[in-house]
Parts: C-alpha cells; sequence; structure tokens
C-alpha cells in the first residue's frame, strides 16, 4: 500500500495533525511526517513533492496557517493528490488559512478539508488510496457502518430520555 505523507509547515501544527497521524495509524496506512516551509525550504517542499510518487507516496497532507502556500507548493511539483488543512491562527481564526488553500490556480488542484480538521484529512487519504485497495475500502466501509450505529444507539437513548419529560 502507497503510504501518506503529512508535511507541515511549522512544528507548532503537530497538535493539529496527531488526529491525522492516528487515524492514518488505526486503519494500518504507512505515514510519515515532516516540517518543510513554503516560503522558508521551498527547494526541500519542491524536491520532497518531486520525489514522492518514487519513494511510495499516494497522498500528501500538507497542514499550514496564515498565508498557507505550503499545499500549493507541494501541489505544483508533483500529480499526486495533495489535501491541504488550514491551521487556525491567532489572527483571522484559519480563514486567512482556508482561503489560502481552497484559492488554487486552474491546473494545480489542492483538495481542503476543514479549518484544523486533520482526521477528515486523513479519511480523504484513505479513501483516495481505497480506491485500488479493497481490504482498505473495507476498513472504511465498516467505520461508516459503526458511525451509523453509533447514531441509532443515540437516538434509542435519547428516545427513553424523551419520555422522562
Amino acid at each position: 500500500m502507497k503510504k501518506v505523507a503529512i508535511i507541515m509547515g511549522s512544528d507548532s501544527d503537530l497538535p493539529v495533525v496527531a488526529p491525522a497521524i492516528k487515524q492514518l495509524k488505526e486503519l494500518e496506512i504507512e505515514v510519515e511526517a515532516h516540517v518543510m516551509s513554503a516560503h522558508r525550504t521551498p527547494q526541500e517542499a519542491q524536491e520532497f513533492s518531486k520525489n514522492a510518487i518514487e519513494n511510495g507516496f499516494g497522498v500528501i497532507i500538507a497542514a499550514a496557517g496564515m498565508a498557507a502556500h505550503l499545499g500549493g507548493v507541494l501541489a505544483a511539483s508533483t500529480t499526486l493528490p495533495v489535501i491541504g488543512i488550514p491551521c487556525s491562527a491567532k489572527v483571522l481564526d484559519g480563514m486567512d488559512a482556508m482561503l489560502a488553500t481552497v484559492m488554487m490556480p486552474p491546473g494545480i488542484p489542492v483538495a481542503t478539508v476543514g479549518v484544523n480538521a486533520a482526521k477528515n484529512a486523513a479519511l480523504l487519504a484513505a479513501e483516495i488510496l481505497a480506491v485500488g485497495d479493497e481490504e482498505l475500502m473495507a476498513k472504511l466501509i465498516k467505520m461508516r457502518e459503526d458511525m451509523a450505529q453509533q447514531v441509532r444507539e443515540k437516538d434509542t437513548a435519547l428516545q427513553e430520555k424523551i419520555k422522562e419529560l
């Protein structure tokens, strides 16, 4: 199975991306995480994405805040799917990062999840990899079935509480 790379613009983004790392590990998807900056180490970021396919990656997740150009820098140097996680900052509460990540020019897409939505980025990466992996697809289907069952159980419990009102 292909690996997933998580590239953070700063080590301060680790608390944001930790749920993605955990989710990928739970799905038994190999994950690597690195710190690279679109502005401070652009050559290293481009080199990483240029070589990502031959290094066994199937998806790249880019987590960055503020100007949030990391996803675009990585996407410009590979045809692998790149998923951006806009990270919240003290100013503008992540909306700046969201807009910078989602507003890519035609021809260089970056899929974008919600602000700080690392778990969804991991699940989207898993869904992309599952297109060619029946075992992974079965795990994702089971996960969704389990979530649906949890909702049903919560509804049953709610109905019991309502009876008591």
